[in-house]
């Protein structure tokens, strides 16, 4: 079931700094999703693909998904959990601190705990850094923590 999204009007983002705003539902990381993003990565490793081989050799008994996989899926976990209202444009403007904690086995779910961190004037726009901690379902230990920096422009 998904869950409901925070909208958040575009002229208040600055009063809501330093806030939790939301956590996005969980997220299925099936093999099939795996494979699609070795595919246009190029990026085969036998830790991701070859799932009888990680059954054998990896320490977590299965393939896991890219740590880029992961980091990539931040925008639908943003997209499903918060609306900026009244933006024209949205601009990913990059990743600060980027750390991939640890591994998402296949089969994982995952969700995405969104903090409002700062809000900096940009041109003709804002730049919103968005404090990211995805989590494994089950798991004590985020997967990747990282700043999102956003660019929100007027619409």
């Amino acid at each position: 079931m998904r869950g409901m999204i925070v909208h958040l009007p575009f002229a208040s983002l600055a009063d809501r700094a330093g806030t939790e705003i939301g956590v996005s539902d969980w997220l299925p990381i099936a093999q099939e999703r795996i494979d699609q993003f070795a595919a246009a990565t190029g990026d085969r490793q036998w830790i991701h693909v070859d799932a009888s081989r990680a059954a054998d050799e990896s320490p977590y008994g299965a393939t896991i998904a890219h740590g880029f996989l992961t980091l990539s899926l931040v925008t639908v976990l943003l997209q499903e959990t918060v609306a900026v209202d009244g933006t024209g444009m949205v601009i990913n403007y990059g990743c600060d601190r980027v750390r991939f904690v640890s591994a998402v086995p296949a089969g994982s779910r995952i969700r995405a705990r969104f903090t409002l961190a700062s809000v900096e004037k940009a041109r003709d726009g804002i730049q919103v850094t968005w404090g990211v901690v995805i989590e494994r379902e089950g798991h004590d230990k985020p997967c990747v923590v990282l700043d999102w920096k956003v660019r929100y422009y007027p619409g």
